[in-house]
């Protein structure tokens, strides 16, 4: 897994408006965005929104363990991404999350310039510092990705979709 591979146009992810040439995303990809600016209570109201989202594609209700678990990791890692956003970058401004057949893209833009990353040596035992640990144990694969000369940056991940 990496933590700032950036994706080529036409992969799984999309370009920021103005990045460079239109990228083709995949036909059946559907897209939810949530503003995220001026909110007040703003983990709570991420995750609500995903939990919609998740409804809405039908991953809940769960009909098995496996599609529970999935939807449960989906709302931990809005929860650690919008968070980390709150805590380390200024706040965020935009959770989008896109669905496929095959995975689901959680995207949460922000204001701040720092780059994320796992706390390096992982501490288990001590409170803090697990966020992006925990994204990086549950993703398929994260990273960040900036847009020239702007501001901020969009943290994403991508989970398996549910067998």
């Amino acid at each position: 897994m990496s933590t700032t591979r950036q994706h080529p146009p036409g992969d799984l992810g999309r370009e920021p408006e103005g990045a460079g040439p239109a990228s083709p995303v995949p036909a059946e990809r559907q897209w939810r965005t949530l503003s995220l600016g001026q909110a007040s209570g703003i983990v709570p109201m991420a995750r609500d929104f995903a939990r919609q989202a998740l409804h809405d594609w039908g991953w809940l209700p769960a009909s098995s363990a496996d599609r529970r678990a999935a939807a449960e990791d989906v709302l931990l890692v809005v929860s650690e991404l919008v968070t980390n956003a709150c805590l380390h970058a200024e706040g965020p401004e935009e959770l989008r999350i896109g669905c496929t057949p095959k995975a689901l893209r959680v995207e949460v833009v922000d204001r701040g310039a720092g780059q994320p990353a796992p706390r390096t040596p992982h501490r288990a035992g001590r409170p803090g510092g697990h966020g992006m640990f925990i994204v990086q144990r549950l993703c398929l694969d994260w990273g960040v990705q900036r847009t020239p000369e702007a501001p901020g940056k969009t943290v994403w991940a991508e989970l398996a979709a549910p067998a």
